[in-house]
């Protein structure tokens, strides 16, 4: 994929994990695009060590494994946020 993908995956993803996971987190759309590109990185590289794929495409899977990274990462930066 290239950036431009990543970025719009980010976008698609972060968003998801928002919805999934709402309440009040500062940086808006900016953190919410990071935390979406950086889930992408972070889901295909649990994904890959598991043995359920890789982030490759936009195919539901990918989707998939990208939101739990950005689900993860979300988690971490409130918790990190809140200390």
């Amino acid at each position: 994929m290239g950036i431009i993908s990543w970025i719009v995956m980010g976008l698609i993803v972060g968003a998801l994990a928002k919805f999934i996971m709402p309440g009040k987190d500062p940086g808006g759309i900016i953190v919410t695009s990071l935390l979406g590109i950086g889930g992408a990185f972070v889901g295909g590289f649990i994904g890959t060590r598991l043995g359920l794929g890789t982030v490759s495409g936009f195919n539901l899977g990918s989707i998939a494994l990208a939101t739990g990274g950005a689900l993860l990462l979300l988690w971490g930066y409130r918790v990190l946020k809140r200390r």
